[in-house]
């Protein structure tokens, strides 16, 4: 009988580094079950072989309605404010057959052509927001850069005009503060955004262009019987995580890099030298080592299972924890440790099975450019607090850094 006690989760301590936490997990109580928060009692599953099976595990359903709760208990789960604004039909939250209609969808906006074809924009805007803090010595990575890059990408791609841009990078602004803002905010900014989001696909029908949302419109049009809002959920659901993951990409790794100089000084040496061989190894380690993605996604069991030798019982929830996967020892030879040129590394960090982040290829390109041109731009990038000073936001399914304050020689 196991006698060890659980370690405390979800306190500002384990915030800043859960990764303790998950290793005793993983050790003592593998498929673990909790208490979150929010009050919700959920599964959580920690081991490679165990997280990888689930999040492939058909009788895992990714439709709340399986959740064993009443509506109020149900309203506790999935994106705060998505059901009070009838954003609830989007791929986090769907199951085959409609989960496959709308991902083929909108797996034509992320073909490898079309990130191809969107480099150079990232490119552009990458080094549009340096020039912005260049020449003063001093940032705030998240602020000033991670947190803006992706959202201009993405309301790039999806055909937001630039004049509305600032206001989505208010309200996306508002959806990742996690209890950092007023009470009610993150709903009220959701709704904002489908009130916004209604009115662009209207304006699209009427004047398309050459972006995702007129895509999903002809799309729609050519009989694939996409309905207003499954549109309006799906450009919701690419904004919510296409920006949130890359923010925390760019800041994580960046964090890393502050506190692995050796592994730092490989890195800005394969940009000076072009190594593109280890940038691509490289991307795939930091999003192993302390990825954007801390638990993927809510899912219920749609029937009586077992995982990792605990019974599961229908309707219970389960959280599959990546980050606590991907450094399990079972899979990776000294997990604790960054290392770029890492090769064997079939990291979760976007998943598996049929809900892979299908973003991942533009998060990835995102990722990389933001990271090599910071570092070749501003090459003596420093902390400009103590470590001990940064706080991490709290939450349950993104892991990522509030504020990152650096410091340089001006440019």
């Amino acid at each position: 009988m196991n006698h060890t006690p659980s370690p405390e989760l979800f306190t500002w301590e384990f915030a800043t580094d859960p990764y303790r936490a998950y290793a005793s997990l993983r050790e003592h109580s593998p498929v673990h079950r909790t208490t979150l928060p929010s009050g919700v009692e959920a599964w959580l599953v920690t081991r490679y072989t165990d997280a990888r099976q689930t999040l492939a595990d058909s009788r895992l359903s990714k439709n709340p309605a399986h959740h064993a709760e009443d509506a109020h208990g149900k309203s506790r789960t999935g994106i705060p404010g998505e059901r009070s604004a009838n954003l609830m039909t989007h791929l986090l939250n769907i199951d085959p057959p409609d989960h496959t209609r709308l991902r083929r969808l909108v797996s034509k906006a992320f073909t490898p052509r079309r990130v191809a074809e969107f480099a150079p924009r990232v490119q552009e805007l990458t080094d549009r927001l340096i020039d912005g803090f260049a020449d003063r010595g001093n940032a705030d990575l998240i602020h000033d850069f991670a947190f803006p890059l992706p959202i201009y990408a993405i309301c790039d791609l999806l055909g937001v005009p630039s004049e509305d841009q600032d206001d989505f990078r208010d309200w996306a602004g508002m959806m990742i503060r996690h209890g950092g803002g007023p009470r009610g905010g993150v709903a009220r900014s959701v709704k904002k955004i489908r009130n916004y989001l209604a009115e662009l696909i209207q304006r699209k029908r009427e004047k398309p262009g050459d972006d995702l949302i007129s895509d999903l419109i002809r799309a729609s049009d050519h009989g694939e019987h996409l309905t207003e809002n499954e549109a309006a959920a799906m450009c919701f659901v690419i904004l919510f995580a296409g920006f949130e993951t890359t923010i925390n990409l760019i800041g994580n790794s960046a964090h890393a890099f502050f506190h692995n100089p050796a592994q730092r000084s490989v890195f800005q040496d394969a940009v000076d030298r072009g190594d593109d061989a280890l940038l691509d190894t490289g991307i795939e380690e930091l999003l192993r080592f302390d990825g954007p993605v801390e638990m993927a996604t809510w899912r219920y069991a749609t029937e009586a299972l077992e995982i990792g030798g605990q019974q599961i019982r229908e309707g219970d929830p389960v959280l599959v924890v990546l980050a606590a996967a991907d450094r399990d020892p079972a899979r990776f030879e000294e997990p604790d440790t960054l290392d770029l040129s890492r090769r064997d590394n079939q990291h979760l960090g976007y998943g598996h099975g049929i809900h892979y982040c299908l973003g991942a290829p533009l998060a990835r390109l995102e990722g990389r450019t933001a990271l090599a041109t910071l570092f070749r731009r501003l090459p003596d990038l420093q902390l400009a607090v103590p470590a001990d000073d940064l706080r991490w936001r709290g939450g349950l399914i993104m892991r990522g850094l509030r504020t990152l304050p650096v410091e340089f020689t001006p440019r």
